[in-house]
């Protein structure tokens, strides 16, 4: 048995983490939501905020009996409108009530949810639609004349329709009705044949529920991955690996562990602000919550950072699960930095989904936050694989250990299945309950990346890193990221954090480009965005990254930019970087 195998991390578990969570329970995802409402029919599950001006803040609550019988109402709907087991349901809706109740009705249908992002432009989204080939698609009347226009092609017959106000506290609802719905884009006169508001389906069903028997075996989800390096794809997540994953960060976070104080997993506030439409916020935020019964404060648009600051001294949520640039955003508001707003009111703080820099994680918890855990998963593992304990050690720049029942690997670079030494470098490979079951309609791909090594199963995440003596792992970076430069293997989220580091950065993206002089080989570009107010030279930079990186690791190429293009995960988009690099040498050739 391989050092890795032999699975060192599991004594360095929080007290009350268990080694193992077998058996897992034998239903549904969507069935967490059932026993929750079952046992706290009348506790919120789900709340819409509203700054009104000179009224402050007014939010209009959805409680699990209601989100229950809502969804019972949709999923009978879904079946009614000819929705059969197995048929993929694609969601266009930011965070919402909708979501929610479109999320576990298309579950209780024996559907599987296809969530795509609703500010996708159009032709990104018709390839998700049509690649999953649903029939349905719900929808914001924000976003229906673009679902209407990439129609045509997909297979879908049906689109439902609702619209943001519906869910408002009353004089919210009355004020932007009169006030923005047309402006705003959110009004529409008339649906076509075939399509449905989302309201009249519910008033239509209300009271029945679906006859549907799901299966741990069935699919539930089809995860699509954000496209980072290539095209994106779906993970198709069975319940099997939902659930599975659900119960292992459920596990993670127990009251056992004293992560929460005094406090209950039902007293619990998320701050609903990651997208549902990612693993991430479905598995992670949405159905933890339900399953704990918890509150979720509704975030409709993350990027609005006033609103976001504004929430969170309003309503005070203790849970905040976040990206990199969301944490950066946060604690370089104003009225954060200043400390008018507190951020004491986080007992627990997870960042994932990209790396987190260490001065974002030192920021965060000076201003109050009691600590920032950095986290590790993919769309292929259900969300989470990875995380420092909640009380244990919490090592900077590790994404922390495995999750109970995972087993996790780093193999040579060099023919993907030999174990490296303790603290070599590698690529990491996972086998676990909640690994998906592949790429829909992508053989090759599925071929390549859930690879049998002595009859099991492992995903080859195509992340590089090292396990270290006490099984921390450490997230290097993507195998199609590292640069060539000179000679020697340069990794770019490594030098990105170096210069995060500078106080007059508050993003940057590095990438390798085209040398613009040696044909065949690379250099290094940084795209720098400063802090408001901040000024810096590109000498001042190279000095910076000169102090704690090899000659070569350092970038002596600088483009300041006003943004990084990033998923709406907050990846940053590093082959637009290099596309931006590519366009302007054209224009200057051209010039």
């Amino acid at each position: 048995m391989t050092a890795y195998l032999e699975r060192p991390w599991v004594k360095h578990y929080d007290h009350g983490v268990p080694a193992t969570l077998e058996p897992y329970p034998q239903h549904g995802i969507h069935e967490f939501l059932r026993q929750t409402a079952r046992q706290s029919p009348d506790r919120v599950a789900l709340a819409t905020p509203a700054k009104l001006p000179g009224l402050g803040w007014q939010s209009a609550p959805v409680t699990y009996g209601e989100l229950d019988r809502l969804s019972d109402a949709l999923a009978a709907g879904l079946l009614a409108l000819g929705l059969n087991k197995g048929d993929r349901v694609a969601v266009v809706l930011p965070n919402s009530v909708a979501f929610a109740i479109t999320y576990f009705a298309v579950l209780k249908a024996g559907g599987v949810v296809a969530a795509t992002n609703p500010t996708y432009p159009a032709e990104k989204m018709r390839y998700q639609i049509n690649d999953s080939d649903a029939p349905i698609v719900v929808t914001l009347s924000l976003y229906y004349t673009t679902v209407k226009q990439i129609q045509a092609g997909t297979k879908v017959k049906h689109v439902i329709v609702t619209n943001i106000k519906e869910n408002l506290p009353p004089l919210a609802k009355l004020l932007f009705t009169l006030a923005k719905e047309k402006k705003d884009g959110h009004a529409v006169a008339s649906l076509a044949a075939g399509d449905h508001w989302l309201q009249d389906i519910l008033k239509r069903h209300n009271g029945q529920q679906p006859e549907v028997t799901v299966s741990p075996d069935d699919l539930g989800l089809f995860q699509y991955t954000g496209g980072t390096t290539g095209v994106s794809k779906a993970a198709m997540l069975p319940h099997r690996a939902l659930v599975a994953n659900l119960m292992q960060m459920m596990a993670w976070t127990s009251e056992k562990t004293g992560a929460f104080g005094d406090l209950q997993r039902a007293d619990l506030v998320y701050l609903g602000a990651i997208p549902m439409f990612h693993v991430y916020g479905l598995v992670v935020l949405l159905s933890q919550a339900v399953a704990s019964g918890s509150k979720i404060i509704l975030v409709a648009n993350p990027r609005d950072v006033d609103n976001l600051v504004g929430i969170i001294a309003q309503y005070r949520p203790n849970v905040f699960l976040g990206v990199p640039a969301l944490f950066n955003a946060v604690v370089n508001h104003p009225e954060v930095k200043s400390g008018r707003i507190s951020l004491d009111c986080f007992h627990l703080a997870v960042s994932g989904a990209a790396p987190l820099p260490p001065a974002t994680k030192r920021e965060f918890e000076a201003l109050g936050g009691r600590r920032l855990n950095e986290a590790y998963g993919m769309s292929e593992t259900s969300a989470g694989s990875h995380s420092n304990p909640m009380m244990g050690a919490n090592k900077v720049g590790s994404v922390g250990m495995p999750l109970p029942d995972m087993d996790i690997r780093v193999v040579s670079l060099d023919d993907g299945m030999t174990d490296v030494p303790v603290g070599d470098l590698g690529e990491i490979i996972m086998a676990g309950p909640n690994i998906m079951t592949g790429y829909h309609g992508m053989p090759t791909e599925t071929a390549n990346t859930l690879r049998e090594h002595n009859g099991r199963k492992w995903l080859h995440s195509g992340d590089i890193g090292y396990m270290d003596s006490d099984g921390y792992f450490y997230i290097v970076d993507r195998k199609k990221d590292m640069a060539l430069i000179g000679g020697f293997n340069v990794y770019p989220t490594n030098v990105e954090k170096v210069l995060k580091e500078h106080p007059a950065v508050l993003e940057v993206g590095v990438a390798a480009i085209p040398h613009p002089e040696k044909a065949g080989e690379e250099a290094l570009k940084a795209w720098v965005v400063l802090k408001p107010g901040a000024t810096v030279t590109e000498q001042e930079l190279i000095d910076h990254c000169s102090q704690q990186l090899a000659g070569y690791e350092v970038p002596r190429r600088y483009a300041f930019i006003r943004e990084l293009p990033k998923t709406l995960v907050g990846k940053t988009l590093r082959r637009e970087l290099v596309q931006m690099e590519l366009d302007d040498r054209e224009r200057a050739a051209l010039s």
